[in-house]
């Protein structure tokens, strides 16, 4: 990936250098020559949730791109000041106004191309009544059999279901963790 270009300092405003900083790290990183400030890039964590009702699973149609009109999980970009499991609660209520029981730890998926980590909880749904956020055009419930393969949005949110339909026929969910190229 592309390293994202930081041209000037954060702290101060100075015209940062690019080079492997004194402080034995083995990386380029964006260097201010003024007041040593290092700037790292690191990669964005994704969080959101595998909401379920028996055998079905709840999907969101996105209303906003990339991908608009394809359809995913409720998920989306960490905040600061909340944990993974707050996030992915927090996104699930504003993309899909669901009313959740926040499961287990399920997946967790590195894609090093975007710079971005993919992490989903269970989530167990507490009502069949959904109020689509401003992300989503529209949110339903999906059996295995009708889920819109060739319509979803991301290849984290196929895995991440693939992964949930042959655990739930298995009869017990597992901890998923893989890379995407």
């Amino acid at each position: 990936m592309q390293r994202p270009l930081i041209k000037h300092c954060r702290q101060c405003g100075t015209p940062v250098q690019y080079r492997i900083p004194d402080d034995g790290d083995t990386r380029e990183r964006a260097v201010c020559p003024a007041c040593g400030t290092i700037h790292y890039v690191n990669p964005l964590l994704v969080v959101g949730t595998v909401p379920y009702l028996g055998d079905q699973v709840l999907l969101c149609q996105r209303a906003i791109e990339p991908r608009r009109g394809k359809w995913t999980l409720p998920a989306g970009f960490m905040e600061m000041d909340e944990t993974l499991a707050q996030g992915a609660a927090r996104e699930t209520a504003e993309e899909a106004g669901a009313r959740i029981e926040m499961g287990a730890f399920y997946s967790a998926m590195s894609i090093p191309r975007i710079g971005q980590v993919h992490v989903f909880y269970l989530a167990r749904l507490l009502s069949a009544h959904f109020d689509p956020g401003p992300e989503s055009a529209q949110v339903r419930l999906f059996t295995e059999d009708q889920i819109p393969w060739d319509e979803l949005a991301f290849t984290a949110v196929r895995r991440t279901l693939e992964c949930f339909f042959e655990d739930r026929r298995r009869g017990g969910f597992g901890v998923h963790d893989f890379d995407i190229a």
